[in-house]
């Protein structure tokens, strides 16, 4: 009992309240004269440059926006190449397993659902020649399809041309858009000169056509929210050292990457480059009502149905010229009437007298026989001369 009473007390005292401290006095030698104003000013500056500076401040990361990048099987190298480029491009992009071409479109949504993704671009093959690239914003619309072609670039002056003038801007609403790629050329493939640091946020610099047409406009917010990185993404770099440029020309949108040099903020293409031809816009997420349909798309089968009939055209008038000509050379010819004016301006030539030849003339000498028939006689001697010497 006695032991527990000089616990408690004990306790009581340590966790008693504290006395007041002790002053401690300061001798007058110590005390110093307050600083002036604009000693503490240097001293600030002077820490400043002094010092260190710190990492980059990153904010909240709250665009949330995540693009799921696949495609179907039966693509060929150069699409595959393109979506490592684009997946190179955009640090919040997303890859996938290819899915098969039975499955519907509407699959897609339910793979974006899974992979927390609100954007997808896909690439669909169809008769291992035609491309289609389906861009989406899923689960309730809107997308776009594009058609991936590789032919030859035409009017590339002015299209570069309007690069230079074009305009940045932005748009309110955004809905399902069909459209078609016409030119592909990826990174390994073009070599250029220009390069950016991977994951850095790009300018995105639209044509100011964008603004002028409804459906021009929806798609340039579609291209927005797809194309440009978020803010503070994990994956993205504090740097902005390369621009997306979208220009419209020949009723075609044309993509563009180039890199921003600091010296003179001149522009060094990087790649890859390619060219949308829109074709229509729909309501739903790969499907729903049409919204807009291009009058100026044509299908490559459609094309190449075109194509081949030229091709016919120029065989069957190839050959129906040469039925014309047979049929000409079987015809009988026309014997047309002696017409007495034709000789007016004809001349009589001089008579020559008739020599008649009363001697035989000296036949030709053939020097081949005549020196075959001295070679048979040489061998001939040469042949006895060896048997006379054997016997």
């Amino acid at each position: 009992m006695a032991g527990s009473k000089m616990a408690a007390t004990k306790r009581k005292r340590r966790g008693g309240p504290a006395g007041p401290a002790k002053k401690l006095k300061r001798s007058e030698k110590d005390v110093k004269p307050p600083a002036k104003s604009s000693e503490v000013a240097e001293e600030a500056e002077e820490e400043d440059r002094n010092r260190i500076p710190g990492p980059v401040c990153k904010g909240k990361w709250k665009n949330k926006e995540r693009i799921l990048i696949f495609s179907s099987r039966g693509i060929n190298f150069r699409t595959r190449h393109l979506m490592q480029d684009l997946r190179m491009l955009m640090p919040h992009s997303k890859a996938d397993t290819k899915m098969d071409r039975k499955d519907k479109l509407f699959v897609i949504n339910e793979v974006c659902e899974m992979k927390n993704c609100n954007k997808c671009i896909y690439f669909e093959a169809k008769k291992k020649q035609d491309l289609y690239m389906w861009l989406s914003n899923s689960p309730h619309g809107p997308s776009a399809k594009f058609l991936v072609q590789n032919s030859k670039l035409t009017q590339f002056k002015k299209m570069h041309e309007k690069i230079e003038n074009n305009l940045w801007g932005e748009c309110a609403k955004v809905i399902i858009i069909f459209v078609v790629v016409f030119l592909v050329h990826t990174l390994a493939e073009l070599k250029m000169t220009g390069n950016c640091l991977k994951g850095s946020r790009p300018l995105l610099s639209f044509d100011p056509a964008f603004d002028e047409l409804p459906h021009y406009a929806l798609l340039k917010e579609l291209l927005i929210q797809i194309f440009s990185t978020p803010r503070y993404h994990p994956k993205s770099q504090p740097f902005v050292d390369h621009v997306f440029t979208f220009t419209i020309l020949d009723n075609r949108i044309w993509f563009r990457n180039f890199q921003i040099i600091e010296e003179d903020a001149a522009l060094v293409e990087i790649g890859p480059r390619f060219v949308l031809n829109l074709i229509k816009i729909f309501q739903g997420s790969f499907g729903g009502p049409t919204l807009y349909e291009n009058p100026h798309y044509q299908s490559p089968n459609m094309h190449r149905r075109v194509i081949r009939s030229i091709t016919a055209a120029k065989y069957k008038e190839k050959q129906q010229v040469k039925d014309v000509q047979k049929l000409r050379k079987k015809e009988p010819k026309t014997i047309l009437p002696h017409d007495p004016t034709a000789d007016v301006f004809v001349t009589p030539a001089e008579e020559k007298p008739v020599e008649i030849q009363w001697v035989k003339p000296e036949p030709k000498v053939d020097l081949k026989a005549r020196k075959k028939r001295i070679y048979k006689r040489q061998r001939k001697m040469k042949q006895k001369m060896s048997s006379g010497n054997a016997k």
